[in-house]
């Protein structure tokens, strides 16, 4: 989903000022877990202002490891866990909320009765985290789930890697299922060798982008490798990006300008140290601009996400930064990937920060695996919740909109979003909001504006959980954008 053009052209903040903006102050931090391991590998606010975590469990559940869900207030207090699996090993990987309040959560397991030794694992719960349904997908050998999302159709697409389908030893894998996940296609990406995805996003054309790496392909060893596909998975373009080493893409997110932001590490040879590393990209998926971030350790990237001024928010693990062996990373960029400011979190031991997500107060959240703090095991679920950025103490260069923008945050949405948009001269506005049926839902503006960034709040409290569409019509453009209401 595209954030908020209208948030970028706000502000300009000055390459110069890498590294001279605040951090944000970090509002709390919690732990969850038993005696043993537990890993976080994602999370995201729910719509109750609350959290959600997914991962793997050793010390709870029926089998050495299993799926685990842990469901947070706002603070980070747990309201209830959830351990999910068989006998032998389940890890879930993503986990998303659904438009009916309950979670769709993507497993990797060889717990089932698939026929492989690792399966595809689909598991949909209710609101209190008790699964509706699960399913399995896979072949004869290894297929592994890493990345779910809710479509605008009510069903849900998944992207991992196959080794049982497609041309390759390892190939890029995407199911699609209806709301009950049920199969409605599939589809593998790849070459000769290895091909291995990492993450998936729906992109406004309802087609959809994944991110992975590549052996087949590329300059390198291995290499970032993004796929773009129509809505029926019919591939529309690839790209490779990197050296002659090693690149990983393990995030990607398309941008408000309608290209994609693609983040992970890059290394010169297999035994060399590794960095975080940045692509962006536009629409066609052309190199725009390349950053890495590290020094002499090792430094990854796990997750990246656009933030509601049209930067950047990185998280993952580093050994350049910070005291400690290996601590949470949390790295800000503008827009052209200069660094605004980094921040690390941990303990003596090892800590990594799988997955990060501005909130809807303007912080964010981070979440991973902590081997310094904790219940008594050797790591445990680590989430850290941080306030919005602290403006730097310079003044911003304020820019007038050169083009007509329509953007909102958050989204999906609990009741509130705000809506933001761009003119680039005093024209009559008409900001409205329509349900699926084209039904008007709100009418937000309606008459004359000045030239300028401008917001509005749409209170959707009165309305039923479900797609909308915000349309602009200003100085003779139309631009109409998807919203998601929550509750």
């Amino acid at each position: 989903m595209k954030k908020c053009a209208a948030f970028v052209w706000s502000m300009l903040i000055l390459s110069t000022a890498a590294f001279t903006q605040p951090n944000p102050i970090t509002l709390w931090a919690h732990t969850y877990g038993g005696n043993s391991d537990d890993y976080a590998f994602s999370a995201q606010q729910t719509a109750d202002g609350g959290y959600i975590l997914a991962g793997k469990t050793l010390s709870f559940g029926a089998g050495d490891a299993d799926a685990y869900l842990v469901k947070t207030n706002s603070m980070g207090d747990t309201l209830w866990t959830r351990a999910i699996g068989g006998i032998y090993h389940d890890e879930a990987w993503s986990v998303q909320q659904t438009l009916d309040g309950g979670y769709i959560v993507a497993v990797w397991t060889d717990d089932t009765s698939g026929a492989g030794y690792a399966d595809f694992y689909l598991v949909k719960t209710n609101g209190s985290g008790e699964p509706l349904w699960t399913r399995t997908y896979g072949g004869s050998s290894e297929d592994r789930a890493v990345s779910v999302q809710q479509t605008t159709d009510g069903g849900y697409i998944a992207a991992g890697y196959t080794q049982c389908f497609g041309a390759g030893y390892y190939d890029f894998y995407l199911i699609k299922t209806n709301a009950l996940g049920d199969t409605l296609w599939t589809r593998t990406y790849g070459g000769s060798e290895g091909e291995f995805a990492y993450s998936i996003q729906q992109t406004d054309d309802d087609g959809f982008i994944v991110a992975g790496l590549t052996n087949s392909f590329g300059a390198g060893f291995n290499d970032f490798y993004l796929v773009k596909t129509n809505s029926s998975g019919d591939t529309l373009w690839t790209r490779t990006y990197g050296g002659t080493g090693y690149e990983i893409a393990n995030s990607v997110q398309q941008t408000d300008d309608g290209g994609y932001i693609a983040a992970g590490e890059t290394k010169v040879t297999s035994a060399a140290r590794s960095n975080i590393f940045l692509a962006k990209t536009n629409g066609s998926g052309d190199q725009l601009w390349t950053r890495t971030y590290g020094e002499n350790s090792d430094d990854r990237a796990w997750s990246v996400q656009q933030a509601e001024d049209g930067g950047y928010i990185v998280a993952g693990m580093t050994q350049s930064f910070g005291a400690n062996w290996g601590d949470f990373f949390l790295g800000k960029m503008n827009s052209q990937g200069d660094s605004l400011w980094m921040r690390t979190y941990g303990g003596t031991n090892w800590d990594e920060a799988y997955s990060v997500q501005q909130t809807a107060d303007g912080g964010y959240l981070v979440a991973g695996w902590s081997n310094s703090f904790g219940a008594g095991g050797n790591k445990d679920f680590y989430l850290v919740k941080t306030g919005p950025d602290i403006s730097s103490s310079s003044d911003p260069l304020v820019l007038q909109p050169s083009a007509y923008s329509l953007c909102s945050y958050p989204n999906p949405f609990n009741a509130a979003t705000m809506i933001a948009y761009d003119l680039p001269a005093v024209c009559k506005v008409s900001l409205r909001v329509f349900d699926i049926r084209g039904r008007e839902s709100a009418v937000l503006k309606d008459g004359f504006v000045e030239a300028g960034s401008h917001r509005v709040m749409f209170d959707g409290s009165g309305l039923a959980s479900g797609i909308y569409f915000m349309r602009l019509d200003a100085g003779g453009i139309t631009q109409t954008r998807k919203l998601m209401l929550l509750k």
